[in-house]
């Protein structure tokens, strides 16, 4: 699988969720997307955001002030 990476490090809320945003309509269903963000509000953002939008986080860490989101894409909606 290819990793699509988007660097948001520097950015302040809403901007990294709403690039996070952008980047997965562009991707197909079950694709990942890695987000990496300084802003310390991206650890409540993201799962906010995926909890209300159907994607998955896969995975989130901190690696000193980086954080590393994992996000899938969700299926589409059935016709």
């Amino acid at each position: 699988m290819v990793e699509t990476l988007l660097d948001v490090r520097g950015l302040s809320c809403p901007l990294p969720v709403l690039k996070a945003n952008k980047a997965l309509r562009g991707l197909a269903p079950g694709a990942e997307l890695t987000v990496l963000a300084t802003d310390p509000a991206a650890a409540r953002d993201f799962p906010a955001f995926c909890a209300e939008t159907g994607h998955t986080l896969v995975t989130q860490a901190q690696e000193g002030e980086v954080l590393r989101f994992v996000l899938r894409k969700r299926a589409e909606p059935a016709a």
